[in-house]
Formats: C-alpha cells, sequence, structure tokens
C-alpha cells in the first residue's frame, strides 16, 4: 500500500514497487496506489497520481481526508481558519492512518516514501509520513530522487514518460496548505527550508568525511560560485545543522528500509545520535564565519 501524492517521493517509492513486483513474477494488481486529496492538495498532482497509477497497472483509491479531519478539528476544538502546524500535522496523521488501516483490510503493508533528505532536516510529520512499514527511499537524497524518476521517465516513454516528466516539474511541496486563488501549489517545500541540492551537499560532507561547518562552507562557495553567493549558502548551513540536530528524534525511530547509497540515517546502522544533543559549537563555529 503506497500513499501517492503526485510528487517525486511516492512517485519513485511507487516505481520501485512495481519494479520489485516485475521481478518477483507478481501480478502489480497487489499494489494498492491511494490518492488521499487533502485541503491543499492541487488537480495537477491529484491528476499526475491517477494516471500514474492506472498507467502502470497497479490497483488505485482514492480516499478524500476532507472530512475524517473535520472531525477530528471538532474534537480537540481547533479552528479550521487557524492554518497552523496543527492544521498541516492532523492531515499528515491521517493520511498515515488511512494507509495502515488499509494494510491490515488488505493483508500488506504500508510502503514508506520519505527521503534521505527529508530526514536529514526533520522535513516530516512525526507519527505521519515520518511512519510506515518498509520505507524504501530512507537513504535516497532528493537530488537522486529527481534523476532517478528522471531515468524511468526515459526507460518507460508514453503516457508514463509524459506523466513523470510533469511530476518532474511540479514544486515539491507536503500540499499541506490550501491552494492559491488559481489552483495553484502555496506552500513550496524550498522556499521554507532550502535548495536540496544545497542540503544534499552538507549531508554527503557531514556524514561520508565528517567535514566540519566551516570546511563544508568553504567547499560549498567554490562548488556553487555563480549559482548561490556566500551569504545564501551561509544561511541555509545554519539551517541545516539547526534542523539536523533538533530532528534527531523523528530518525530514532525509523521504520525499516534498504541502503541504497554510501550514507544512511538509519539508527541501526550507520547513524547514532541521541535526540537531545545540542547543536551549539556547531552553530557557533559557523556564526564565526566571514561571509558576505
Amino acid at each position: 500500500v503506497i500513499g501517492l501524492s503526485g510528487g517525486l517521493d511516492s512517485t519513485l517509492a511507487l516505481l520501485v514497487t512495481v519494479r520489485a513486483f516485475d521481478a518477483l513474477g507478481l501480478d502489480r494488481t497487489g499494489i494498492m496506489a491511494a490518492s488521499m486529496p487533502g485541503f491543499g492538495t492541487t488537480g495537477r498532482t491529484k491528476g499526475n497520481a491517477e494516471t500514474l497509477a492506472r498507467s502502470l497497472g497497479v490497483s488505485f483509491r482514492e480516499i478524500s481526508n476532507h472530512d475524517a479531519v473535520k472531525q477530528h478539528f471538532s474534537d480537540i476544538g481547533h479552528d479550521p481558519s487557524v492554518t497552523d502546524v496543527t492544521y498541516e500535522n492532523s492531515q499528515a496523521r491521517e493520511r498515515t492512518q488511512i494507509l495502515m488501516d488499509l494494510a491490515n483490510e488488505l493483508g500488506g503493508f504500508v510502503i514508506g516514501t520519505g527521503d534521505l533528505s527529508e530526514l536529514a532536516l526533520g522535513w516530516a510529520t512525526y507519527n505521519g509520513d515520518h511512519m510506515s512499514m518498509y520505507a524504501v527511499n530512507a537513504s535516497v537524497p532528493k537530488t537522486l530522487v529527481r534523476h532517478l524518476v528522471r531515468y524511468a521517465a526515459g526507460l518507460y516513454g508514453g503516457q508514463i514518460e509524459e506523466t513523470l516528466l510533469d511530476i518532474l516539474d511540479t514544486p515539491v511541496s507536503p500540499e499541506l496548505l490550501p491552494p492559491t486563488g488559481d489552483g495553484q501549489i502555496a506552500q513550496k517545500t524550498e522556499d521554507l527550508v532550502g535548495p536540496y541540492e544545497l542540503h544534499d551537499y552538507f549531508l554527503y560532507h557531514l556524514l561520508r568525511f565528517g567535514f566540519a561547518p566551516g570546511k563544508i562552507y568553504r567547499m560549498a562557495c567554490r562548488s556553487f560560485a555563480g549559482e548561490y553567493d556566500e551569504q545564501t549558502i551561509w544561511s541555509w548551513l545554519r539551517v541545516f545543522y539547526r534542523r539536523f540536530f533538533a530532528q534527531q528524534f523523528k530518525r530514532s525511530c525509523l521504520p525499516d528500509g534498504p541502503k541504497v547509497g554510501s550514507v544512511t540515517l538509519s539508527p541501526r546502522g550507520d547513524w547514532r545520535m541521541p535526540s537531545d544533543a545540542s547543536a551549539r559549537i556547531w552553530l557557533a563555529e559557523i556564526d564565526g564565519l566571514e561571509h558576505a
């Protein structure tokens, strides 16, 4: 069972699962792709999710979470006009409940969609999209997700390629806030947490080589010269370290998943870190850097 949003991560999870079913000689209808439109879902992502599922020949269901989340707001006394973290996370957790219970009903299990970059930044709802029964993307950074989906588009061709290319062209978003007046995505992840190409660069050199913030900053200034200025790199580097330390508690209870590349944040393998670790020393080094 996969929650298919029409975004990059769930698309890759579906493609991987389809390939696994094909390799095992299993009927693709044994894959249940569930579209769960919420308050921020746009017609573009909803349409791409259904088109992709039907083109791949997997089972598909659309299950709206509107009524369930509205009831939950009523139960806890939350004003639905207040689009705060409660408004967002209630939707994410309802989606996970739907998937878990659907898996129980079908005798299956939930495939997680979150990627390595989101785990590093903690860009996931605790016990929402953070949780699954097997997380296939857990060690795949967002920049690599893009390359893999584009590669798959070339392999499939036709309608599937067309859909995958449109998914690649869609802004990255959890779609938990209402769309703009013209129906476009209002909540864009990289506007909020920063460019993934920078964060993946920071993460790789931190995990793979253990470099200090100052060295990573100086390398990034050279690597991204002409694309990002020093102030921008410094600013997002600080965001990266602040979030990386503060969000360890989400990584301490991750579901199982494969190690795909040379780095992973699994608490059972490569990365052991207390959830109350302080970023103070690392942030102090960043604050002491000279930047434009």
